[in-house]
Order: C-alpha cells, then sequence, then structure tokens
C-alpha cells in the first residue's frame, strides 16, 4: 500500500474520541484530545518514513491510547519501594518521616496555621520560632534558624560573615556535594576570598596561624562527610580551631553536612561526628542539612551563638532561602521526637533502619524469600552490605541481608526494567553480580506480598 493512500486512510481525531473505550477515560477532554492527536501525528510520520505499512486497527489504537493516558494521569513524583538498602537515597528522597512528622505536615498544609502569628500577643510572630527553642533545648545552642536546605545555610553564613574580606579554611575540606556545589565557587558566589592553608593530606594549627590577616573575616571548618583522606594524615581538632577564634576574634563556622543528633557509635557506625559535640566545643556558627541523619524534612539547620543570630535572620538571603509551613510543621514533630531518644530510635525511619539488628534483617529475607518461592520465583537469601547514603560514613558498609533473584525467563536487566516501571508503585532495587537484589534494610514488611507478586509478573 503507498503512502498517499496510507495518509488518507489515517483516522479523524473525532472518529477516535468517540470511540467507547476513549470516552470512558476518566480524564479531562482536552488531554484525551491532545492524546489522540500525538498518536495519530506519530503514525503520519512512521508512514512518511516508511516505517509503517500497515496502519493498526481502530481497537489496537485505541488500546495504546488508553495505555497512554493512564501513565499521564499518574503523578511524576510518585512513591517508590526502595530495595537497594540504601537509607539516604538521594534520587528517592533521602530520610523518610516518621509517622508524627507526615501527619504535622499534612495538618499544616490542609488548614491555616500560626506560621507568623503569635497567640499570645496577637501580632506577628517569627517562623523560626516554631523550631527554635528545640532546637537549642536538644543541642544546647544558645540560637537556630533554619533554611530550605543546608547548601542555602552556607551560602547565607558566609555572605553575612564573609564578605569582603577572607574566609580560612584547610586544603583537606574543600569539598563538592552533588550538584557541582564546590565550597571554593561559593565563596566567590559570596563575595568572600578564599584562603586555603595546609596540603590535601596535612593541615596544622600554625597553617592557620600564619594565614590570618586583617582581612581575614572567619575560619571555616567542613565535615568531609561524603570522602575521607586515608593514611598519612593529619588536620587541626574543632577544639584547637574554637580555641584559635576565640584568642583572634574570628568566628569559627562549621559545615556539618549531615547532622546527627544519634550516637551512632552505639549503633557500631563510626566516624560520624554528632552536632551536639559541635555545640560543646564552642563553635560559633553550625549548618547541616535536616533530611539526612536527622531524619527529618529537607532543611538546612543553623545554630549559632547569641550574638550572630541577628545578622543572620536580618540579611536579604534569608528571605529567598526561609521554609514552608509543611517543612517547619515535620521538622518540629521530628525534633520533638528526639526529646526522648529512645523514642526517636524506634519512631523516626532513619534511626530504625541504620540500627536494627542484622539478624532480624535475616528473618525478613527468609520471609520474601518465602513469598517469592511460593510463587515459583527462583532466588536465594545472601548476606550483603549496605551504604548508609545521602554522602554520609563513606568509609563503612552495613551489614544486611537482601533475597537475589534470578529470573528464568527474562534478562536481569529485563527484570529491574520491568520493576522500574511498575504502573502501580514501582520497585527500585540494585543489579550485584548479574542477579537483582531486593536488601530488607529499607523495605516495608507490608510491602512484601506486593513485591513478590510484582517480581512474579516481571519474570514472564
Amino acid at each position: 500500500m503507498d503512502h498517499k493512500h496510507l495518509l488518507r486512510s489515517l483516522p479523524k481525531v473525532d472518529e477516535v474520541l468517540r470511540q467507547p473505550a476513549l470516552a470512558a477515560l476518566e480524564l479531562p477532554q482536552s488531554v484525551v484530545t491532545d492524546l489522540v492527536r500525538e498518536h495519530i501525528d506519530c503514525l503520519r510520520r512512521r508512514v512518511l518514513e516508511s516505517e509503517l505499512q500497515v496502519l493498526p486497527s481502530m481497537e489496537a489504537l485505541c488500546e495504546d491510547i488508553c495505555r497512554a493516558a493512564k501513565a499521564a494521569a499518574k503523578p511524576s513524583l510518585r512513591p517508590v519501594i526502595n530495595a537497594t538498602g540504601i537509607t539516604l537515597h538521594t534520587n528517592l528522597g533521602r530520610a523518610c518521616l516518621s509517622e508524627k512528622a507526615v501527619q504535622a505536615a499534612a495538618a499544616a498544609a490542609r488548614r491555616y496555621s500560626t506560621l507568623e502569628y503569635d497567640l499570645e500577643s496577637g501580632q506577628r510572630g517569627s517562623r523560626y520560632s516554631h523550631v527554635e527553642k528545640l532546637l537549642c533545648r536538644i543541642t544546647g545552642a544558645e540560637a537556630a534558624m533554619v533554611v530550605n536546605n543546608n547548601a542555602a545555610a552556607v551560602l547565607l553564613i558566609l555572605s553575612a560573615l564573609g564578605k569582603g574580606g577572607q574566609v580560612i579554611t584547610s586544603r583537606g575540606e574543600l569539598v563538592e556535594i552533588g550538584g557541582s556545589f564546590r565550597i571554593p565557587e561559593i565563596m566567590e558566589q559570596c563575595g568572600c576570598s578564599l584562603r586555603e592553608v595546609g596540603a590535601t593530606n596535612k593541615t596544622h594549627l600554625r597553617d592557620y596561624e600564619k594565614a590570618i590577616c586583617e582581612d581575614t573575616r572567619a575560619l571555616l571548618k567542613v565535615h568531609t562527610s561524603n570522602f575521607r583522606i586515608m593514611g598519612f594524615t593529619e588536620s587541626v581538632s574543632l577544639q584547637e580551631l574554637v580555641a584559635l577564634g576565640q584568642e583572634t576574634g574570628l568566628p569559627v563556622i562549621e559545615d556539618l553536612g549531615s547532622g546527627c543528633f544519634f550516637d551512632l557509635e552505639t549503633l557500631g557506625i563510626h566516624d560520624e561526628p554528632t552536632v551536639m559535640n559541635s555545640v560543646k566545643a564552642g563553635v560559633d556558627i553550625i549548618s547541616f542539612s535536616g533530611d539526612k541523619l536527622l531524619g527529618g524534612p529537607q532543611a538546612g539547620i543553623i545554630l549559632c551563638k547569641e550574638k550572630w543570630i541577628k545578622t543572620l535572620k536580618s540579611h536579604p538571603l534569608t528571605r529567598a532561602m526561609r521554609v514552608d509551613k509543611m517543612t517547619l510543621a515535620a521538622l518540629e514533630a521530628t525534633l520533638d521526637t528526639y526529646l526522648d531518644p529512645e523514642k526517636a530510635r524506634q519512631e523516626i525511619p532513619t534511626i530504625r533502619m541504620l540500627a536494627v539488628d542484622p539478624a532480624l534483617l535475616k528473618l525478613r529475607a527468609e520471609n520474601l524469600y518465602e513469598k517469592l518461592t511460593a510463587l515459583g520465583v527462583t532466588c536465594q537469601v545472601i548476606p550483603e552490605q549496605d551504604q548508609v547514603g545521602g554522602g554520609s560514613v563513606p568509609t563503612q558498609l552495613l551489614p544486611t541481608w537482601a533475597v537475589a533473584v534470578d529470573p528464568q525467563n527474562v534478562t536481569v536487566d529485563r527484570l529491574e526494567e520491568r520493576l522500574r516501571r511498575q504502573s502501580d508503585i514501582p520497585i527500585i532495587g540494585r543489579i550485584v553480580k548479574d542477579r537483582y537484589l531486593l536488601d530488607t534494610r529499607t523495605l516495608w514488611e507490608e510491602d512484601f506480598d506486593y513485591i513478590a507478586g510484582a517480581v512474579k509478573e516481571a519474570d514472564q
């Protein structure tokens, strides 16, 4: 059949729209019309490019359009099942909120709130008041505020304190995090100059002392949360740097990165300092993330000495970086849980996942294995190791247990793709040694039946 005849035979948009299958779609008419036009245009293009010699039937065309319509109806930001074992998976949204935090955020979103209203005075209030006292009570800090993430916190601090002068930091701490956020470039953006001291692997206190001049505005220490320099190394302790700052009258700033309130040493996780230790050391200004080891919503938390809080709160950048009511509500609920450390261990998902006993993970894996094998899926329970994720604790892997699936009818890559593209709840796993792993650290047992059924269907 020639191109002209095929082109003349293409159905009209109105003709397709009248089909019962499309009329039953619960979508705005404009959306369905656009999908029909797109499919007809696609057929026309394929005919012109000689890719198509026979047009699909009206029934087949409508089926394709219905599939596209169902996909279009799903939100882009969707829940997924994290089977990677990475607790703070940046691509999957980092920390999962506690149920208390979720409910608090929903309540703040659903109704009007006291975001910037003081009920006692009947006057305008401060949005920072909802979390400032809690942050100070938990950490021992004198003052606190919150912006939209830690990158913003660092930008604000350096802009407010370092503009027009130099900020001294160690060469071994010039980190880059995701999205090409580099300390040297951020300093330039803030209007201050970077004064690097020491060598990549060794920095001494005398290096800071020699670099201080009349243009120096602050001393900066950056926690290298996403990498470690091993071997022949030396760095200046927080206590030494604070003492130098007090001696010279310079503020000491610490970008703590992950920002942990829970002592991870008790869980066998090493080399991750707590926020409270930095406060006790006397650091003038500390910044860290809310959605990493803290286990709360995305936020940049700033703790500081009382003398600096007015400078930060009144800076022009502060309004551009402020957090919304849902974030504040979720953060307040998360912080409130930390007033009882054992409660935080049980209720905050991030801490609970990191604290889980490997023996319990093995039992979970065996439970999932039984559900999978009952459906005829070939798999086995294996020991594995996890990363914490989110740039936290880069040198340590956590022992875990996973179910390794050996697909019988499709390739491992095809199995991964099908599970990732699930129309209901996508499942995100990882492939290791040509096997698809379902790591139980980041799985909820309530999802096991769904996971088993999805894996069975994907291996067809």
